[in-house]
């Protein structure tokens, strides 16, 4: 088959096209032939040699696809070749094909093109994982959210506008800052010229913001608690900015605050906290609204997985509004 492949570490010219070993299906596996794969940031930092992947993953680049089931593992059952899905993977998306544990797998959304499905993984179990099931936003409560019209950014704003809370998110541009109350911001603020604390005290009347979901890590992580309410909870999910920056305890304190870090990658298949609980918890709780079209995936471009450098290239100038597909078909 043939794959996206990486000649060293570096920019996007070191990805390339070509052919790889087919993947082994192997217990409670199942084999997926891929229509489209998208780009996380992770890929980026994989590129470069700074997010190598979990042990036994794929070395391939790709956090998600969908696609069609070619083969299904031995003790697999629900799932049969012929099945349209979309797949939270731990690597292998930029690919003709790629194993999957099945319970990573979701039905592709009635009323969502397959190509389209493959932007939906990643992020709605990102968001539903960290917003919901670890923060627990609540209905009436403030939510803020960095970098509000890339794709975790377009999932999380529709996915706390839909559970009633008040929705605040950051942005670079203008037409930025429409994309996200166009999908349910109720408070927009660019950050290259307003400051995000100010306000966000300003709009809840001095109280802070109850839930924080956070890309840049260290910039922010001051102003992050600064921004937060009393119970407070600060949720990050990325490094963008750094991985190190000093903590105020007291602060943190005094507000009764708390700060996660997490990933989604590196969680086991299985058990408690694994992917699977994940994704069978979006299944139950978001795919409904899917298939109504209440949440829907934001898609900025599609391009062939052979033109993945472009594409990479894309994503780290911060060009894309929601998520940019890679197609096998070209």
């Amino acid at each position: 088959m043939r794959a996206v492949t990486l000649n060293g570490s570096g920019g996007p010219e070191v990805m390339g096209w070509g052919e790889v070993p087919d993947p082994v299906c192997g217990p409670g596996e199942v084999v997926v032939d891929v229509v489209a794969t998208a780009v996380n940031r992770a890929d980026l930092l994989q590129r470069q040699g700074l997010y190598p992947p979990p042990p036994g993953a794929s070395e391939v680049l790709g956090l998600e696809c969908s696609g069609i089931v070619s083969e299904v593992g031995e003790g697999v059952t629900g799932w049969r070749v012929g099945d349209e899905v979309c797949a939270l993977l731990s690597g292998g998306g930029y690919a003709e094909r790629v194993a999957v544990p099945a319970g990573q797998l979701l039905p592709r959304p009635a009323g969502v093109e397959l190509a389209t499905a493959a932007a939906l993984p990643e992020v709605v179990c990102t968001v539903w994982s960290n917003v919901f099931l670890l923060a627990g936003l609540r209905r009436g409560e403030a939510f803020l959210v960095h970098g509000g019209s890339s794709g975790i950014g377009t999932m999380a704003i529709q996915l706390a506008a839909r559970a009633g809370a008040r929705v605040f998110a950051t942005a670079g541009t203008a037409a930025k800052l429409e994309v996200c109350r166009e999908l349910g911001a109720e408070g927009t603020i660019n950050y290259r010229d307003e400051d995000f604390v100010e306000r966000v005290r300003e709009e809840t009347d001095g109280a802070g913001v109850d839930v924080v979901l956070d890309n840049m890590g260290a910039k922010y992580l001051a102003r992050n608690v600064d921004a937060l309410a009393t119970g407070g909870r600060l949720v990050c999910i990325g490094m963008q900015g750094g991985t190190k920056a000093e903590l105020d305890l007291g602060k943190l304190m005094r507000k009764r605050a708390s700060v996660h870090a997490t990933t989604l990658r590196s969680r086991p298949a299985a058990g408690p906290g694994g992917k699977a609980e994940i994704v069978a918890a979006v299944r139950h709780d978001v795919w409904p609204d899917v298939e109504r079209g209440v949440v829907r995936p934001i898609v900025d471009r599609r391009l062939p997985m052979s033109r993945a450098a472009e594409a990479h290239r894309v994503v780290e100038a911060s060009e894309h509004v929601g998520k940019v597909l890679l197609l096998t078909d070209g």
